[in-house]
C-alpha cells in the first residue's frame, strides 16, 4: 500500500526551478531518505509534504487523499526540525505534550502517551528541566518526543542530526532506526550525509538540481549507481573514475585508459544495457575496496597494475591508499598490515568485476 504518494510536483522560487516534477510513491512502512547536496531541493520537498510550503504544480497524496491544499495540523503528519524547535520557556513535559493540548486530547490519554514515549526515548527522568538545560541529544530526543507523542500516519525528519558532534550522531542515529523498528510506521528523512541515508533507509532517492537521480535500496545505490553524479555522491572515499575508450574484439570488450596504451581491461564480464560502439569514450568507476593488494585466486575478473602509492591515510581498520594513475588519483582500500610505502611500487589489483561504466558524454550507466 503506498502511504504517501507525489505526482508531477513542481515548485518555483521566482525564476529558480526548485524542483521539478517530481513523482514518487512511498511505501506503507518505509523509511525513505532524501539524500542529496545543499540546494537540491531535498527541504523543500520535505516542507511541501508537511504543508510549510506551496506547490506551483502537481499534488501530494496521503493513503489516495489529495491533500495539496490541505493545513499542516490537518495532515496527520508530525515534523522533527534540524533546529529542534523547543519551545524554550516550556518544560520537557510541557514541549512533549503541547501538540495534543492544543488538539484537546484528554488528559487521561495525554498522561499514558506522555509515559509511554518519555520511558522510551529516555527522558522520563529530564520531564521538568527546560531546555536550556539539556545538551544537544537530549534536546533532540525531546523534539522527537513531541512528534512521536501524537502517533502520526508519517513522520518527518528535516537534518535532525546536523547539528550534533559526531559521537551523539551515531547515538541518535541508532535511537533513530530503533525508533522505525518499533514502529508501524512511515518516515521521510532528508540528509546531505550519506552515511545517514545508508544506515537508516529502506529506499534513498538520490536528488540533485530538484530532481530525482535514482531511487533504490541503499546497497542497490551503491553497487549500481546509474549516473556519474550517484556514483560519485555515494561512498567514502567515493568511487574511483578513470576516462578511456572501449574497443571490441571477437570475444570481449575492452576498456583503455586514456594516456595508458599498455595497460588493457577485459569487460568481456560487464552487463551492457545495450550494444556498444567500437571507440566509445566512457568512465570507468570502481569502488576503492576493489582496488587493494589481496588476490583472491578464485577471482578471474582481477587485473594486475604496477603502481607508487602518492599517499597513505590510516584509519585504524585500513589504510586507504593514493595511486596516480591514467591522469588521475585513484585511491584503494589495503588492510592496515599491507606493509605500503611512498613510492615504493607495489602490485595493485583491480576487481572488474565491480566495475560500474559510464557514457562520457551523458553521464550515465551504460
Amino acid at each position: 500500500m503506498v502511504a504517501l504518494s507525489i505526482k508531477e510536483l513542481s515548485k518555483n522560487f521566482g525564476s529558480t526551478e526548485v524542483l521539478k516534477k517530481i513523482n514518487l510513491d512511498i511505501e506503507e512502512g518505509s523509511f525513505l531518505v532524501l539524500l542529496g547536496p545543499s540546494g537540491c531541493g531535498k527541504s523543500t520537498l520535505l516542507n511541501i509534504i508537511a504543508g510549510l510550503e506551496s506547490i506551483d504544480e502537481g499534488a501530494v497524496f496521503i493513503d489516495d487523499y489529495d491533500v495539496s491544499k490541505v493545513e499542516p495540523k490537518d495532515r496527520n503528519i508530525a515534523m522533527v526540525f534540524q533546529s529542534y524547535a523547543l519551545y524554550p520557556s516550556m518544560t520537557v513535559r510541557e514541549n512533549i505534550i503541547f501538540g495534543l493540548k492544543q488538539a484537546k486530547t484528554p488528559k487521561d490519554k495525554i498522561e499514558k502517551q506522555l509515559e509511554k514515549v518519555s520511558n522510551f526515548l529516555k527522558v522520563d527522568g529530564l520531564l521538568k528541566r527546560k531546555p536550556s538545560q539539556l545538551s544537544g541529544g537530549q534536546r533532540q530526543r525531546v523534539a522527537m518526543g513531541r512528534a512521536l507523542v501524537r502517533e502520526p500516519r508519517i513522520f518527518l525528519f528535516d537534518e535532525p542530526l546536523s547539528n550534533l558532534d559526531a559521537k551523539l550522531r551515531v547515538e541518535m542515529r541508532h535511537e533513530i532506526k530503533k525508533l522505525y523498528t518499533s514502529l508501524d510506521t512511515t518516515m521521510v528523512y532528508v540528509t546531505h550525509d550519506q552515511i545517514e541515508a545508508m544506515s537508516l533507509a529502506s529506499k534513498i532517492a538520490v536528488m540533485n538540481e530538484g530532481i530525482i537521480q535514482q531511487l533504490g535500496d541503499p546497497q542497490e545505490i551503491y553497487d549500481q549507481p546509474n549516473s556519474l553524479f550517484v556514483a560519485d555522491f555515494i561512498g567514502s572515499p567515493s568511487m574511483n573514475f578513470i576516462n578511456g575508450v572501449l574497443n571490441k574484439n571477437s570475444q570481449s570488450i575492452i576498456f583503455t585508459p586514456n594516456n595508458e596504451n599498455n595497460v588493457k581491461l577485459d569487460l568481456s564480464h560487464y552487463n551492457f544495457k545495450s550494444s556498444i560502439e567500437e571507440g566509445l569514450k566512457v568512465v570507468l568507476g570502481l569502488r576503492p575496496e576493489y582496488v587493494s593488494n589481496m588476490q583472491n585466486n578464485d577471482n578471474r575478473n582481477l587485473s594486475k597494475i604496477s603502481l607508487k602509492p602518492t599517499i597513505i591515510e590510516t584509519t585504524g581498520f585500513d589504510k586507504n591508499v593514493t595511486f596516480d594513475f591514467a591522469n588521475t588519483e585513484i585511491i584503494g582500500r589495503f588492510t592496515p598490515n599491507s606493509g605500503v610505502e611512498l613510492n615504493k611500487e607495489i602490485d595493485v589489483y583491480f576487481d572488474l568485476s565491480q566495475t560500474s561504466i559510464f557514457d562520457h558524454q551523458t553521464e550515465l550507466r551504460l
